[in-house]
């Protein structure tokens, strides 16, 4: 993997699946994060051949649970991202789907409750032998490109310090987000931090945090001196954010999204989550195509929503 110049799409819980990795992939993204996987969970799935769709499927056993899907369209790129709070766990888990993907990342920035109580996420952030344990344990015995996302700490002293201690480990890149555990989406981010934290490394950073537009590539570079840029909720409302063109209008890419997610046969309820933040972004859950959205129990009433019903059953047929 090469982390220099690049444009990435950021890890996103239930949006990071693969329609939207593939999206963002043929507007321009580089780099395609998927969204976090907890390592106890992931231990419990068993790779799959899906000839059908022809996919590589993660499987919850005994169930029909689909944790991870991947392609070969996007085997140079995806990363796949892990919450752990455990170096021997998490080299399993990574073990399991390292031959399908260009990168294992560990997610050390997340704030949420969930993250941090299992002592994942940003947890991991006040626990720097633990962040050594993980990465060099991946890094010793995998063959796969080893990376890890964090956020900032309470001074820029202290991130500058921890990311010095990551950079030691061997990993090729490390993703900052411009923000603190305490701090809002609505918090602007603190790119002269993340500054601090590149004038202080020789690996390239890829700096994360308030890109909405294709030219706030451009910006935080700028600012910051990173190497690479990722970018999450600009993303998510419009995909086409890394068209150097110009953005396509939101309702033609929430359109060719639900396509992929019919294509790739999307979990419903990652499809419905994916459509109401774009929904909620440029119009209202209130109005009859978010109520319509929030009624759908599967695909099929998606794609009856969204005018794609000929181009759902010719999917369907296909996979017979």
């Amino acid at each position: 993997m090469e982390y220099r110049d690049k444009l990435v799409l950021a890890p996103m819980v239930r949006v990071g699946t693969l329609p939207f990795r593939l999206l963002a992939a043929e507007y321009g993204a580089d780099i395609t994060y998927g969204e976090e996987i907890i390592d106890h969970k992931f231990l419990k799935c068993e790779r799959v051949v899906n000839e059908s769709l022809g996919t590589t499927d993660f499987v919850e056993k005994g169930t029909d649970s689909v944790v991870f899907r991947t392609c070969p369209q996007e085997r140079g790129r995806v990363v796949f991202q892990m919450g752990t709070s455990h170096a021997v766990r998490a080299l399993k888990a990574a073990e399991i789907v390292c031959h399908d993907v260009a990168a294992i990342d560990i997610n050390m920035g997340c704030p949420k409750s969930f993250s941090l109580s299992g002592g994942m996420g940003a947890a991991l952030l006040s626990k720097p032998e633990l962040i050594h344990d993980i990465l060099t344990t991946l890094r010793r015995n995998l063959d796969t490109t080893v990376t890890c996302k964090i956020r900032l700490l309470n001074t820029p002293k202290d991130t500058v310090e921890l990311a010095r201690r990551i950079e030691k480990t061997g990993v090729p890149a490390l993703a900052v987000h411009g923000r603190k555990i305490k701090d809002r989406p609505r918090d602007p981010a603190k790119w002269d931090e993340i500054a601090d934290v590149v004038s202080a490394l020789s690996i390239p950073v890829i700096a994360n945090g308030d890109v909405f537009e294709y030219e706030d590539f451009k910006r935080i570079k700028d600012a910051t001196g990173a190497a690479s840029v990722m970018v999450a909720r600009g993303a998510m409302w419009n995909a086409s954010i890394f068209c150097a063109k110009g953005k396509t209008p939101w309702e033609e890419v929430k359109r060719e999204y639900v396509r992929k997610s019919i294509l790739w046969d999307n979990d419903i309820k990652s499809t419905k989550h994916t459509l109401k933040e774009m929904i909620m972004h440029y119009s209202c859950l209130e109005l009859p195509e978010g109520k319509g959205v929030i009624k759908c129990d599967n695909s099929a009433d998606i794609a009856r929503l969204n005018g794609e019903e000929d181009y759902y059953n010719f999917v369907v047929s296909k996979r017979k």
